[in-house]
């Protein structure tokens, strides 16, 4: 795709494939790549960036499927520059390519508990924009506000009001980038909440498929959920036990699988394409939808456009 497109400072890469940059290893190449120097950098380009030019704010593709085609317009990931961690006082200031297990490590040496990160894949730009929660708690829970810089390269704080904030969802502005957020956190003992993290990731090592390729969990729970993103008490369905219950444990197609010890996880198996993890996911749904009347819903993010032709199999 031939753009006009402003000169940064920082990085912009052309045809830079994607597949690398997802933890499902899988995907086609962006039309551009940009990794800004800096807020500022970031700002400037997306105020001389052609409105009509599509951008796609790309964290550490944890929980992303890029389909084999490709992804039209400007994919933006943000790095160096984007990842400081602070505390002052009870709040913990954190770029958005801040990791979220390493701002839940740095809020613990300070005393402070933001434990329910720590098992978060991701960076804290993804768990602003999916209300990411783990442990009865959610970013909605501790969020006090994010700084973002929007389509039109405007800088903006929002507070946690302001985002509308729902089960996996906040409501933030369409093509903006979200660049810090800003939590409180309760107070703690910094011993005690480094061992209730290890503790989290060793009941996660031995339900989850960690060693594997996945995104995660692949489809979200079919419960009702709150304003904050909490689930109700109505009912407490969980889709790997749909998923296990229509049969679909282990359930493979092309390199693709639904993982054996958790079946919610979509596992590429060591060649699989995006089309065939997309195939399976469907077909999940599918088998899910006629044995149990329930419709999952993705919450593995799929973006980009497929190959010409491709039916994953």
């Amino acid at each position: 795709m031939t753009l006009d497109l402003p000169t940064p400072r920082g990085t912009l890469t052309p045809d830079r494939p994607l597949d690398a940059l997802t933890w499902l290893r899988v995907g086609g190449p962006a039309d551009w790549l940009f990794q800004p120097a800096d807020e500022d950098d970031l700002a400037d380009f997306l105020r001389g960036l052609d409105p009509a030019v599509p951008v796609f704010p790309m964290g550490v593709g944890s929980n992303l499927i890029v389909r084999d085609g490709g992804i039209r317009g400007v994919v933006i990931r943000l790095g160096r520059g984007f990842n400081a961690i602070t505390v002052e006082g009870d709040r913990v200031i954190a770029g958005a390519a801040a990791l979220d297990a390493h701002v839940a490590r740095r809020a613990a040496d300070s005393g402070l508990d933001l434990t329910f990160l720590r098992t978060i894949p991701g960076s804290i730009g993804g768990a602003v924009c999916m209300n990411a929660g783990c442990y009865g708690s959610y970013v909605a829970d501790h969020l006090i506000s994010v700084r973002a810089v929007t389509r039109t390269g405007e800088r903006i704080v929002l507070n946690r009001d302001e985002l509308g904030f729902s089960y996996r969802h906040a409501d933030l502005p369409q093509g903006c980038v979200v660049t810090e957020a800003v939590f409180h956190a309760p107070l703690g003992d910094p011993d005690a909440l480094h061992a209730k993290m290890a503790d989290q990731l060793a009941r996660r090592d031995e339900t989850q498929p960690t060693r594997d390729r996945s995104a995660g969990s692949t489809f979200r729970n079919p419960a009702g959920f709150s304003s904050t993103g909490r689930a109700d008490d109505v009912h407490d369905l969980k889709a790997w036990s749909l998923i296990d219950r229509a049969g679909l444990r282990g359930h493979s197609w092309g390199g693709a699988q639904m993982s054996e010890k958790h079946p919610n996880f979509l596992l590429n198996t060591g060649g699989a394409t995006a089309a065939e993890l997309e195939a399976l996911g469907e077909l999940v749904r599918r088998r899910v939808l006629e044995d149990s009347g329930h419709d999952l819903q993705w919450e593995v993010i799929r973006i980009g456009d497929p190959l010409p032709g491709s039916t994953g199999n």
